[in-house]
């Protein structure tokens, strides 16, 4: 895939995300009743919780990868005969 294509792609959803938290910020704002500060904070907000929502997806999805590679690994030995 061409990398203009790729960094097309990652900058949409990256948008998206960015635009989800600013919607679920805005709810929680109105639901505690408190007003919403402006755009430009909002925007900044909302870029740092889909950072951290990044950082944690991809911290969690390194120890899945690890522990699927651990299982797979022990059902390879346990096919060779070992334990």
């Amino acid at each position: 895939m061409d990398e203009q294509i790729k960094s097309g792609i990652k900058r949409l959803a990256e948008g998206a995300q960015t635009g989800i938290a600013r919607s679920i910020l805005r709810w929680k704002y109105k639901k505690e009743g408190v007003p919403l500060p402006g755009e430009e904070d909002l925007e900044a907000q909302s870029q740092r919780i889909a950072d951290r929502a990044r950082g944690v997806i991809s911290q969690r999805g390194k120890n899945i990868l690890n522990e699927f590679k651990k299982v797979y690994a022990k059902s390879i030995g346990e096919k060779d005969g070992e334990r």
